[in-house]
């Protein structure tokens, strides 16, 4: 049976009996579909029936016996009621089928007006809504399923960017509950108030700002490298919105960021390896040669020399042997459990000759029960070393400070090296771990790629947070053991 031959059923709620009767006549005078129609007379097992969809259609006089209709309407509406709702009145109750109608019913009929052509406009008007409803409210379930879902975050502002609506991961990557963020605006959380002011300006003049890199900060104060896009639209009554969508790209780029720095590493090692290979092979026979040489009698002239040519030639093995070590990951047969406190206290240790001296002001902040982790502690020295002198090589004498803490959260250990020096700037934080990179007058530029090198063999990861002027924060993340 197809859907044009199935009885619309409806439903008369009505305390009157003749109204009842009068009505149901008047439908099955109506020859274009066929009808089935049922009397109900008290409230309470009429909104019973409404809320266990036995009809397709409700008739609903206004004056009930032990309520009003207008009453039933509403509550059948606050119980989510989707069938349609018509409201029959009395010629005297214009305003009230009016306020049926604001309430949410389909429609009103006066009763005084009634007949068969009147109700079954009434009745098809009332059903082809109730069907386009239907689809617009499985559209918005649809559609809200999908913006409720979403791993980006997906949201709705005004012209100023102040929040309207917003998904979950709206309010989980910002670090606001929804109710918060209706009282901030996007601005709030960009890291650079130009970039705002650009995306701000491309927004007025464009109408839309597509996949633009951005970085915000969070009320977690964690910083989330983003792909932003915002377009400008209108709602019916001509009102301007903006809708806009935030992908973290945060993981993505430490992901590239981490594959780049290990192919410049491998590139690198490649080399040193080769140089170390054909620069050995000479000094092999440099060395051999004097040693053939302090056996012959040689003048005491000849003698100074021949030390030269020794040392210098010790001197170049001693470098190679210290560009190899730059280069290879640490073996990983040394490994014991050890707490962190242990190993930075012994590294603090090692270099407090240069704490005193420069007068800087130095703390720790260490937990109360060990941060335990598998580790080579020798090699963890050296690698806590270099970033500990690096820091006080950046800071002015007299003035500087110096913070260093261990903290854990869900299975890891976070050791944090602070100073306040003069900073790194955002076009040398991508060469900071490459081998042969420094600032400094003497240096090889070895520290800071042997430390990587040592931290990655045990598994671990290293960020920097910086800028020109503002002093560095080097934090290791370690798992627990």
């Amino acid at each position: 049976m197809t859907d044009e031959n199935i009885p619309i059923k409806i439903l008369i709620i009505d305390d009157d009996e003749e109204d009842f009767f009068l009505t149901s006549r008047y439908i099955k005078n109506i020859r274009s579909k066929e009808f089935i129609v049922d009397w109900c007379y008290r409230y309470k097992e009429a909104l019973q029936a409404i809320l266990e969809v036995r009809y397709d259609i409700y008739l609903i006089d206004d004056c009930l016996g032990d309520g009003t209709g207008l009453g039933l309407i509403q509550e059948a509406l606050d119980h989510n009621c989707e069938q349609p709702l018509i409201l029959l009145t009395d010629m005297d109750s214009r305003q009230i089928g009016l306020e049926a109608m604001q309430t949410g019913a389909y429609d009103y009929i006066a009763k005084p007006e009634m007949n068969s052509e009147r109700l079954e406009k009434c009745i098809r008007y009332s059903l082809e809504r109730a069907s386009a409803m239907k689809v617009l409210r499985s559209n918005e379930r649809k559609f809200r399923s999908i913006f409720e879902r979403s791993k980006d975050a997906v949201f709705l502002t005004d012209e100023s960017l102040v929040f309207k609506e917003v998904n979950d991961m709206t309010s989980e990557m910002l670090g606001c509950s929804r109710n918060e963020l209706m009282n901030l605006d996007l601005n709030h959380f960009f890291a650079d108030p130009d970039q705002a002011r650009v995306i701000n300006n491309l927004l007025r003049t464009e109408g839309n700002v597509e996949d633009i890199e951005v970085e915000l900060v969070n009320h977690r104060r964690e910083t989330m490298l983003s792909i932003l896009s915002l377009s400008m639209e209108m709602d019916a009554d001509n009102n301007l919105y903006i809708q806009g969508i935030i992908h973290d790209i945060t993981n993505l780029k430490m992901a590239e960021k981490a594959t780049l720095k290990a192919e410049k590493l491998g590139a690198a090692n490649r080399l040193v390896r080769a140089l170390a290979h054909e620069v050995r092979n000479p000094l092999n026979n440099i060395n051999l040669s004097v040693e053939q040489l302090a056996q012959e009698n040689i003048t005491e002239s000849g003698l100074v020399y021949m030390d030269i040519i020794s040392r210098n030639c010790k001197r170049i093995n001693d470098l190679i042997s210290e560009l190899l070590l730059s280069s290879s990951p640490p073996p990983e047969n040394i490994r014991e459990k050890r707490s962190l406190q242990n190993i930075l206290d012994e590294s603090i240790a090692a270099i407090i000759d240069r704490i005193t001296l420069k007068k800087v002001n130095w703390k720790v902040l260490y937990p109360n029960e060990p941060a335990y982790i598998m580790a080579d502690p020798l090699k963890l020295n050296i690698a806590f070393t270099n970033i500990l002198i690096n820091a006080i090589e950046a800071m002015p004498e007299n003035q500087g400070k110096l913070d260093i803490s261990i903290t854990s959260q869900n299975g890891h250990h976070l050791v944090s090296i602070r100073d306040n020096g003069t900073g790194i700037s955002r076009e040398t934080m991508p060469h900071l771990f490459e081998p042969y990179f420094t600032f400094k007058r003497n240096g090889l530029g070895l520290g800071l790629a042997t430390t990587l090198n040592i931290i990655q063999s045990h598994k671990a990861s290293i960020d920097v947070q910086t800028g020109v002027n503002q002093g560095s924060n080097f934090i290791l993340k370690f798992e627990s053991a």
